[in-house]
């Protein structure tokens, strides 16, 4: 038997909460917040432990939320025990069928007037909160859509003229880590614009994007000043030259339908609307809190457990970037999530939806084991989907549709696993994201980690890098020593970056004692696989085609065995199979390997020919043959009967199940 509440936003508090809908009388009906269920069920464990399951169920509409949620021991449910043959009792909260319950930290914006502005017919909105500096926001969904600032330049980016004050030569860690508070910039880019001082710059550089605010201009040298330090050199990339940066939030540029402008000195919020919107009509929510909800316990035998959260919709964050903060770091690991977990344990999210939030959607912070995002959609995500942070283990991310993440925090990760051994990620479809799709490890170079034992597989992984804003990416990624963690089953194709580095598997630092095998990497922009330097890797039985740059990389030359590359198909069209000269057998071992270009070209080792790639002692019973797939150039790399591929032992796999299973 199950206890069962409801929760609806035509409830009353102070009904019982047993009923789906009121009565007829209307003196009794669901509840009308999830607070007040929570508060139910911390009653029924007043006596001791759950004796059964628990569910409230959340009636369709928008639950707007004052504060976060919050999670502790008190709700948890009761383990399973199998021994005893004693089964889970969780407590659920879950979307009644056929309905769509969202939890929002917005609010909904009315009293909408049309105004004239920059010559344009506009929707205004006067905000006092804002007026009165107690609420600022720098995202708006209208219907259902998250609508845009006002972006200079409207296509691409502008340059850097001159980077005042970073730091060149030395120490590269040092170098990069020296930031500025001003650059000079090109005639016509800057202006004195109207509220300079809300005006936000976005500097991209390397694998970072910077986020600065203008304190003023110097107009005589082409000047601009911040309100904060860089805290990353303005250069591109590895090069002397500035970096590209683009300008938001310019009051005299709202002029594309679906912009808007929220003017802080008079709290009044300006909208241009779409074709076909009606200002009586639309839905406009602005975010207002940081965080939705936090599951966390607080001792080791006091953790938050058995939880499930079934069909419910999360959306609407905003969090304010500090004043002195401009680096989120790599993967954006400084941002928080708009759903927080520390010290929790078997929690599930189940056909749950995670949209239109300011920050991460899920981040296990600390202590977090067996927790489980299942057939989720994930999408439109200020910074990356879910972040498994240190201290956590056998955490499952599956079945789930990830797509356009990093809205304002472009160099965040769809799937970014740090210090953490034991987690899946399975059987997701992750796409249309501005740096990196899964990233494993946070270790540099050869020291102790506890990434262990973390397996990626069964995902479909394309369109990485769009906008060309960032460098230094990988649709599948890791960091450091990595014993057991194994790559299989991944269908990996277009693969962008802006200056260097869009690469399908990318083993950076250290990334030693990992299995990359039976996975499809194809049109990625500068190589299928790249190991920047590291130890004992297992590359075996996969397909790198198609490649724009070269098909596979190593960029360190090291005196130990970095990696084993057999049974592989590597398949050109006019680009070299490798650039590095300094491939050896004291270095790498490769064997059973086919190669071939389509162009009609011989394949290119490095400016040399196949014999003479094998005089060095590289790829024994390896051969150059066409491995007859049956269209390339559509994307289906089935090989036809009769491969050569099949004589040097490779194993066709199938990918046909990649991505989500329902």
């Amino acid at each position: 038997m199950t206890a069962n509440y409801h929760v609806s936003p035509q409830g009353d508090d102070a009904w019982s909460g047993q009923l789906a809908e009121p009565n007829a009388e209307g003196n009794d009906g669901p509840f009308r917040t999830i607070a007040r269920a929570q508060q139910e069920v911390r009653q029924l464990k007043m006596p001791g432990p759950l004796a059964q399951p628990v569910q409230i169920t959340l009636r369709g509409g928008v639950y707007f939320l004052d504060e976060p949620l919050r999670f502790t021991a008190e709700d948890s449910g009761v383990p399973g025990n199998p021994r005893r043959k004693q089964a889970e009792l969780p407590v659920i909260y879950a979307a009644f069928p056929g309905e769509r319950p969202v939890v929002s930290g917005g609010r909904h914006l009315t009293g909408w007037r049309e105004k004239q502005v920059n010559g344009r017919t506009a929707w205004a909105v006067s905000i006092p909160e804002v007026q009165r500096g107690e609420w600022y926001f720098e995202q708006l969904f209208v219907n259902g859509s998250r609508r845009r600032r006002p972006r200079l330049p409207k296509e691409g980016f502008y340059r850097i003229e001159e980077a005042l004050g970073a730091r060149s030569g030395g120490d590269w860690s040092t170098s990069i880590s020296h930031g500025s508070d001003r650059f000079v910039y090109a005639a016509g880019d800057l202006r004195a614009w109207r509220n300079l001082q809300e005006v936000k710059v976005t500097v991209l550089t390397l694998w970072e994007a910077l986020h600065l605010k203008i304190k003023e201009l110097e107009g005589a040298g082409r000047v601009v000043i911040f309100d904060r330090n860089s805290e990353r050199r303005m250069k591109d990339d590895f090069t002397e030259r500035g970096a590209v940066y683009y300008v938001e939030n310019v009051f005299e540029a709202l002029e594309e339908p679906g912009q808007w402008y929220l003017d802080r000195s008079t709290g009044t919020l300006y909208y241009l609307p779409l074709p076909g919107e009606r200002i009586e009509e639309a839905e406009v929510v602005a975010p207002h809190l940081a965080e939705l909800m936090r599951i966390e316990g607080e001792a080791a035998e006091e953790e938050a457990r058995c939880l499930r959260f079934e069909g419910i919709t999360f959306a609407h964050s905003e969090w304010p970037i500090p004043a002195e903060m401009a680096s989120l770091y790599q993967g954006s690991t400084k941002a928080p999530a708009a759903i927080t977990l520390r010290g929790a344990q078997m929690i599930r999210f189940d056909g749950c939806t995670f949209e239109h939030l300011g920050t991460h959607a899920l981040g296990l912070v600390d202590g977090c084991w067996e927790v489980a995002i299942s057939g989720c959609t994930l999408r439109d995500l200020g910074a990356g989907a879910v972040v498994i942070r240190d201290n956590c283990h056998r955490n499952t991310v599956e079945d789930c549709e990830i797509g356009e993440i990093g809205q304002l925090f472009h160099n965040s990760a769809a799937i970014m696993i740090g210090k953490s051994s034991g987690n899946k990620v399975v059987h997701n479809h992750i796409h249309h994201i501005p740096w990196m799709g899964v990233s494993v490890g946070w270790t540099w170079g050869y020291g102790e980690s506890n990434a262990y034992g973390n397996l990626i597989e069964y995902n479909h992984i394309h369109d990485v890098g769009v906008g060309g804003m960032l460098s230094d990416i990988g649709a599948i990624y890791t960091l450091g020593v990595s014993p057991g963690t194994r790559i299989r089953y991944n269908l990996i194709h277009d693969v962008h970056r802006r200056g260097y580095g869009g690469w399908g598997i990318y083993l950076d630092e250290g990334s030693t004692d990992i299995l990359v095998e039976n996975n499809l990497v194809y049109r990625a922009q500068s190589s299928g696989f790249h190991q920047h330097y590291g130890r004992g890797n297992l590359v075996r039985n996969n397909m790198f085609a198609l490649n724009g740059e070269r098909q596979i990389e190593r960029t360190r030359r090291e005196e130990h065995r970095s990696s084993i590359f057999e049974q592989n198909i590597v398949y050109a069209d006019g680009r070299p199979i490798v650039t590095d000269q300094g491939w050896g057998p004291q270095n790498a071992e490769f064997a059973r390997n086919l190669y071939w270009d389509a162009s009609g070209a011989a394949p290119d080792f490095a400016g040399g020919t196949f014999e003479q790639w094998q005089a060095k002692g590289m790829d024994a019973g390896s051969m150059v043959a066409d491995p007859l797939f049956v269209d390339p150039a559509a994307g289906d790399f089935r090989l036809r009967p009769g491969s050569p591929a099949f004589a040097l032992g490779f194993k066709e796999f199938d990918l046909s199940t990649v991505g989500p299973r329902r």
